[in-house]
């Protein structure tokens, strides 16, 4: 039987105090409503659908482009009962159908897999988890055999009621003819007078359906997020999972609390990372990299023994074996640095490919280019790779050596093993193994006087 993923993500989020619709505030640098179509993604989903109200523009712009998600507007607010509803049309009719919430982000996939999996003909899936303090949230209701009867919503809880601590977390899994049938019978007799989703629980039992529970013991990937304090919350929470997998995977944290991982990070052997790091998209990290603080990591490849000094910034960019970044060095997209290449302080390099063993070591900006293996660039060089209008290539070949505050006028070429002279600005080719240079002969003038500062 195909699944189909159900995600209610119209709610307004009013104590988010924001213009931007709840599920598209981020964690780990996504929006939470992505964290679960991704996830809903990885269970092979046969469709996805989104129910989305306020906000609903915003969420379809930011969102709309993924595959294999259908979109589905509740425009009146009438309860999570009433929001499944509106999809019951494009439902399948013989379907396991997954119900899951746009702000309950940090679901995990095996949890799923397992709820899904007591799912049968007489049989459908609830997730449910044990609080401290359940304040807040429905309690499970069972009988003496400890099989699930019902769901009581807070607010019309009795006191008996209120002492469960085994709570509902809303996701659940049942098949469609089961849940077309249910939610057409809802009613709002309740205090708020909204459709609730969790009737059907009753329904179930009513039609001899065993409602199976399976309790998860992380309350961390069962928490609805409402407010920024609770975002934060659970921000905080999935970085310490992401700093203590990497450590198992053999990574030295100076602190796993002052650590950022937004995205996927592949990592070799011995891998030092110091505090306020923070990487997103994808990071591979070879063999004995050691990464100092305040770094940024982008979709970046680094290779075996490199490495990158404090506050660092490197984008799309792959850094060879051997090489050393920094400190306060960029590396910008579509950069590519060969082995035992040296990036020093102040340093920015975009769209540029460097040989192996080339040093741009301080205060430099090289873009659009080609540097050959064993090229110095000297402190203060530029490549001036843009006319207002288009961008030019700088080639430099094996072995040059270009002085301190030189400017390299796109397009042009530097031979192998050329010097050009410190303070010049080049703007044709130079040829091989040649010193060039540009400079405007130095005078000294006998009769001039500093300017005195008149009076008044």
């Amino acid at each position: 039987m195909n699944l189909e993923v159900i995600i209610l993500a119209a709610g307004q989020g009013t104590r988010m105090k924001s213009a931007k619709p709840k599920v598209l505030h981020k964690l780990a640098g996504k929006p939470m409503l992505r964290h679960v179509i991704d996830t809903a993604m990885n269970l092979s989903a046969s469709k996805i659908h989104v129910i989305y109200g306020h906000g609903g523009d915003q969420v379809k712009e930011e969102m709309g482009h993924l595959q294999d998600v259908d979109w589905t507007e509740q425009a009146e607010q009438l309860g999570t009962g009433h929001a499944v509803q509106q999809v019951l049309p494009k439902l399948s009719k013989n379907c396991v159908a997954l119900i899951l919430y746009g702000d309950v982000p940090l679901i995990q996939q095996k949890t799923l897999e397992s709820l899904i999996a007591t799912v049968n003909d007489k049989q459908m899936g609830l997730l449910t988890t044990l609080l401290e303090s359940p304040t807040g949230y429905g309690r499970i209701v069972r009988n003496d055999k400890q099989v699930i009867q019902r769901i009581v919503e807070h607010k019309d809880a009795n006191q008996s009621e209120l002492l469960v601590n085994e709570v509902n977390t809303g996701i659940m899994a049942v098949q469609s003819v089961n849940l077309i049938t249910w939610l057409n019978n809802l009613d709002n007799n309740n205090v708020q007078g909204e459709y609730y989703l969790t009737d059907i629980i009753e329904k179930a039992v009513a039609d001899d359906v065993t409602v199976a529970g399976t309790i998860t013991e992380d309350e961390i990937e069962v928490t609805g997020i409402n407010e920024k304090v609770q975002l934060q919350q659970m921000e905080r929470a999935y970085q310490l999972r992401q700093a203590e997998y990497l450590m198992r995977e053999g990574v030295s944290l100076a602190d796993a609390a002052r650590f950022d991982l937004r995205g996927k990070c592949e990592v070799g052997q011995d891998v030092s990372i110091d505090v306020n790091v923070v990487m997103e998209g994808r990071v591979k990290l070879g063999d004995r990299v050691a990464i100092g603080p305040n770094v940024f990591l982008k979709n970046v490849e680094i290779h075996n023994d490199v490495v990158i000094l404090a506050n660092s910034v490197l984008e799309q960019a792959v850094v060879g074996s051997g090489s050393q970044i920094g400190p306060f060095a960029r590396l910008r997209p579509e950069t590519i640095l060969s082995e035992n290449t040296r990036i020093g302080n102040f340093v920015e390099i975009k769209k540029t490919t460097m040989g192996k063993g080339s040093k741009v070591s301080h205060l430099s900006y090289i873009g659009d280019a080609e540097l050959g293996s064993g090229v110095n660039i000297g402190a203060g060089t530029i490549t001036c790779n843009y006319d207002g209008a288009n961008k030019f290539k700088t080639i430099i070949g094996d072995n040059a050596f270009i002085g301190s505050d030189t400017q390299l006028v796109a397009p042009v070429s530097i031979g192998e093993g050329a010097t050009i002279g410190a303070g010049s600005t080049i703007t044709k080719d130079t040829p091989n193994q040649k010193l060039t240079l540009s400079r405007s002969k130095q005078i000294t003038i006998d009769s001039w006087k500093k300017p005195v500062k008149t009076k008044k």
